[in-house]
Parts: structure tokens; sequence; C-alpha cells
């Protein structure tokens, strides 16, 4: 049985099997059995040949002497014009991340590919290796101190996940991270944040592949975020809005999930309530005018919902006419 290959080293399976820059041909390719196979070797002792030697020792479960070997010549040529620079801190990082030493794979990564060679080929596979890491870190991923994880990485994710973003807008590697971050602040209970994010994502990816799920996200977020009939109710009218959309657009999900015209009513009702919890405090104030104005829009806007019926009753028993008893065309408000 063929052993599964690590995660990093799918992804370096990307890099040796591009095509370098210099233009040479690939060096190694992966057969059926998913093992290495070196398909032409370079003149021995050229940058060439050690690149493809430091990806071997990776392909081979070896980042250690991948790391070491990568050291020997950034030490002999950080300084010099070679084109094979972004290639080698790149391989560098590569093996760091293999070590468990991801967080110092980030400074080969950023520092030494992305900020200084921006034209060159691994700049983007950077930005794609930096996503992978800080997609763990927001996983839950800690750093290591002393050789034990136990710093948070959440600042760093963070951070990352909007650089992503920046600097490649509208490709794949930026709609992995507008989700990723938007879970990211989901899992760590910045609701605000959350819906703001999953906002942009439904904004800028409509027809991407977790649009389905970044609707349905933003509108148990907004829910969530209504903390009762005291406070503000705006994010309970962007909820039912959002749901109306998400079940126009996915009808059998939003009904599956009951993110339909169930949830648009239990938002009615709940801002029915929010109304109702006004005219109290109208009352309890002593004025009568405004919570008078209030029952009775409460009950031409909600008509259907339990806080309705109490703000009839409390009309009644004041003697304030209700307003379907009211001259004028009825119906609800729009």
């Amino acid at each position: 049985m063929t052993r599964a290959l690590p995660a990093w080293l799918l992804l370096l399976g990307a890099l040796v099997m591009a095509r370098p820059a210099l233009g040479q041909a690939e060096e190694f390719t992966l057969d059926e059995s998913g093992e290495w196979v070196l398909e032409r070797a370079p003149a021995e002792g050229s940058d060439e040949a050690v690149m493809n030697e430091i990806a071997a020792l990776l392909a081979s479960d070896q980042p250690a002497a991948a790391r070491a070997l990568a050291d020997r010549w950034i030490r002999a040529h950080g300084d010099s014009d070679s084109p094979w620079r972004p290639r080698a801190f790149l391989l560098r990082g590569d093996a760091l991340a293999a070590m468990g030493r991801e967080f110092k794979a980030l400074f080969d990564y950023e520092r030494e590919v992305i900020q200084r060679f921006p034209q060159s080929e691994e700049y983007v596979l950077a930005i794609e290796r930096e996503l992978g890491i800080a997609t763990r870190y927001a996983r839950g991923l800690r750093r290591r101190w002393l050789g034990v994880r136990i710093l948070g990485a959440g600042d760093i994710a963070e951070e990352t996940l909007i650089r992503v973003q920046e600097r490649l807008p509208g490709s794949e590697l930026a709609e992995r991270a507008a989700i990723e971050l938007a879970d990211f602040y989901l899992r760590r209970g910045d609701l605000e944040l959350a819906a703001i994010a999953y906002d942009l994502y439904v904004a800028n990816y409509p027809n991407g592949p977790n649009i389905r799920r970044a609707m349905e996200q933003r509108i148990r977020v907004n829910v969530a975020r209504y903390k009762g009939p005291e406070y503000d109710g705006s994010t309970l009218i962007d909820a039912a809005e959002q749901a109306r959309a998400f079940a126009r657009a996915f009808p059998a999900a939003a009904e599956r999930t009951a993110l339909d015209d169930r949830l648009v009513q239990r938002i009615d009702d709940a801002l029915a309530d929010q109304m109702l919890a006004g005219a109290r405090w109208y009352l309890k104030r002593g004025d009568r005018p405004s919570a008078r104005f209030t029952l009775g829009r409460l009950i031409r806007k909600h008509p259907g919902s339990p806080a309705a019926q109490d703000a009839r009753a409390i009309m009644v028993k004041r003697g304030w006419p209700v307003p379907e008893d009211e001259p004028g065309p009825g119906g609800g408000e729009p």
C-alpha cells in the first residue's frame, strides 16, 4: 500500500514540478505510486544541482539535512546575484516547516522571498506556504516556546490571512484566506468582525466555492449578535434580509437548515418583542403618547406576533383604540 504523502510534501511537489526560474526542465516528478523520480541530472556541483539535492532530501523526508544544505548554500551565496537565491530561501523555509519550526520558516517566506523577490516564480509559492501556516495557526496550532507549543498564534494568523488577500486579490489563495479569516473570527467569538468578513467574502466571491457557507454563517452571526429586546435590533434586520437572499440562492439548503421563512418569522417576532419592550419603557417613564405610538406601530408592523397580542391587551386596558379598530386602511407597514 502506498503511504500517504505529508501535506508539506504535496506543497513541495508544486515547487519541484514547476519550471525553474532559469527555464530549465523539471528535475523531479511524482510517479503513479507517489515516489519521486529524477528526470534529468544537472551539471554536478552547479547551483541547480544543489537545489535539486535539497528538494530530493525534502522529498525523502530528511528536512534537517535539507536545511543544513540550504544553510551552506545561502552562506556562500546569500549576498550574490544568483538567480537561485529565492529558490534556496523557499526550500529552506520548506525544510524548517517540515521540522515543525513553521514560525521560523515564515521569516524565509516573508522577508527573504516575498519582500525581496516579488517578480520571482517563488513569490506566489511563498504566499501559498504562508497561507498554509496561517490556516494551521487560525485553527488552533500554537507556536513553540522552549520546544513546547504553548504560545498563541492568532495574531500571526490574522495578519497573514489579511496580507494574502492584499497581495493576490481575486486569486484562489485570496479566496481561501478570506473564508479562513471569517471562520477564525467566528471561532474567536468576535462576531462583529466575523459578520464583516463574511460580508466581504459574499461581495468579493459571489461564485466562490465557499459562498453557501459564507451566506449561511453571516446569517447565524448576525442573529447571535442580537443581545435582546433592550438592545439595537439592526443586526436582526440584516439577518432577515440575508435569510431571504439565502433562500432564493439555495432553497433546499435553506429549508434543511431552517434559514428560510421560519427564521424570518422568528426574527419578526424578536423585533416585535423589542418594540414592546420600548413601549413598556415609555409607560414606566410616564410618556403615554410615545407608548401609544409604539404599541400601534408594533401592531401594524408585526400583526401576527405574540408581542402584538400583548400590545393589543395593553391598549384595550388603557382605553386606547387599537389600529385595526381605527378608521382608514389596515394592514402592516411596508
